[in-house]
């Protein structure tokens, strides 16, 4: 993405307050090789609200739809929108491709605060102080047509970042830090 395309990429988020500059550079930074259009379809659970949308066209992600993810994908409790990293989406658009499906994600979790990790820490010590998802690099998903075990055999062969299993919830995590497992 040139500079012009990072310009555009963050003069869509200035209402939510994101680090305009920082944003510009960190999108500059992933731009993937390849310019073949994206999709992420995502419904999140706690709100009913759903995205169904190309992220990445023509060789840049798209402004509009990453905001779109990013409100859609908020803190539920709170109302706090964060900047949800693409890496987050270009790993669930493989993960979608590799288990070929295209029924949206169910979001169990998305962005936390700080404030609602907190609370969820004090509730279950299987939550991290440090969580990705506080930093817009991870989620909680499940898919309405793929088993769980499915879903996280194709996660983990994926080695893109942490998958946690949590069949007792009915959901895996992923996030784009670390290569590690748990659950």
């Amino acid at each position: 993405m040139g500079s012009s395309a990072a310009a555009t990429a963050v003069a869509a988020l200035p209402s939510q307050g994101f680090a305009q500059d920082a944003i510009g550079d960190y999108l500059d930074q992933i731009l993937p090789t390849t310019t073949a259009p994206r999709r992420v379809v995502i419904h999140n659970l706690h709100t009913d609200e759903r995205v169904d949308a190309v992220y990445f066209d023509d060789g840049r992600y798209v402004p509009d739809a990453l905001a779109a993810v990013n409100h859609v994908m908020r803190d539920f409790r709170t109302g706090d929108v964060h900047f949800m990293d693409p890496q987050l989406l270009d790993l669930m658009h493989t993960l979608s491709k590799t288990v070929e499906t295209t029924q949206p994600f169910q979001i169990i979790s998305g962005y936390r605060s700080p404030k609602t990790n907190a609370m969820l820490h004090e509730r279950s010590a299987g939550v991290a102080v440090n969580s990705f998802h506080m930093r817009g690099m991870a989620t909680d998903i499940r898919l309405p047509d793929v088993s769980l075990a499915n879903l996280h055999r194709a996660a983990l062969a994926l080695q893109r970042g942490g998958v946690g299993y949590y069949p007792e919830s009915d959901f895996i995590h992923v996030d784009i830090g670390p290569v590690r497992t748990w659950g």
